[in-house]
């Protein structure tokens, strides 16, 4: 299953007015951030969402369900009520707090099930079964993967005097899959993930997907137990480099005291790659790291 860039053309004309085109800034060093940590609903996953449902055409009387880590939920959230339709988020017991809270601010109706996303995951497979609502994949899904590709579009308007590589933190895998289907192959796209959250790196080693097990820093948000089919076929061949949750942390820590960049433990391992010497650029190489993330409590970055 793969993804083309005339997918991610389609989503961007279908999301026209409903995602920020988010910034970029151009770092100290010479390495531009993508600011899509600034997107409504704090992610990169509304594009991706929005793309999802309104694909989908006329929704069941029941609206969405999702599962997630958080992040997704939060774009499911949003989205569907900037469209007028319900929607039901499962969540681990494990999701961060501020993410829970806001997802009823947003209006969903979340519910609260086992430790993993995998977990979460198969419970709201089950709800979608029972109640008939449009169940919307968090990161294996083609019109998910579209829409969040069309940030990789922005990069390419933003930045007319170009770039070479982007650093892409992976968990389930729908970002990494949507860059690759925008930017083709006259880019490289480097995979980043936690050593303790390595699903992606696992299954290109293992050539196949494969389980692994979760914990770290930032498995809230990278927290997928398995890559997705999508993203491990449109990945096969890339760069993909691991980082610990100390690098995660101090990258995060820089990105706030040099930046002022408050973003989540999962956006700041694609900058770890570089704090820590996992990604080393060649001379002259141009560098993209997409801040993809800001659903934190920013309460120890004071």
């Amino acid at each position: 299953m793969s993804v083309s860039i005339d997918d991610v053309r389609a989503a961007a004309s279908r999301l026209d007015g409903r995602i920020r085109h988010t910034p970029v800034l151009r770092a100290d060093d010479g390495v531009w951030f993508k600011l899509e940590h600034t997107q409504h609903a704090g992610s990169f996953k509304t594009r991706g969402m929005f793309n999802q449902i309104l694909a989908a055409g006329a929704l069941p009387a029941a609206g969405i369900v999702a599962a997630s880590g958080g992040n997704a939920g939060l774009a499911a959230a949003y989205a569907a009520r900037e469209l007028g339709v319900r929607a039901e988020v499962f969540v681990p017991l494990t999701a961060p707090a501020v993410k829970v809270a806001k997802l009823g601010k947003l209006g969903a109706h979340v519910v609260q099930v086992g430790n993993e996303y995998a977990e979460a995951y198969e419970a709201a497979l089950a709800r979608a079964s029972t109640t008939g609502a449009l169940f919307c994949h968090a990161y294996d899904d083609p019109a998910m993967v579209a829409g969040n590709g069309t940030l990789g579009l922005d990069l390419l308007d933003q930045i007319p005097a170009g770039f070479d590589t982007v650093l892409v933190a992976v968990g389930g895998g729908g970002l990494i899959a949507g860059v690759l289907a925008a930017l083709g192959p006259t880019h490289r796209v480097v995979a980043v993930e936690p050593s303790t959250a390595s699903a992606l790196h696992s299954a290109l080693q293992a050539g196949a997907p494969v389980d692994v097990p979760v914990s770290g820093v930032a498995a809230d948000s990278l927290g997928a137990r398995r890559v997705g089919r999508i993203a491990f076929e449109m990945a096969a061949g890339i760069d993909s480099v691991l980082v610990d949750d100390q690098a995660i942390v101090d990258a995060r820590r820089r990105l706030w005291d040099d930046y002022r960049l408050a973003v989540e433990h999962g956006t700041a391992a694609a900058f770890a790659a570089l704090t820590s010497g996992a990604y080393a650029p060649a001379p002259g190489e141009r560098v993209v790291v997409l801040l993809c993330g800001a659903n934190t409590n920013p309460a120890d970055l004071a």
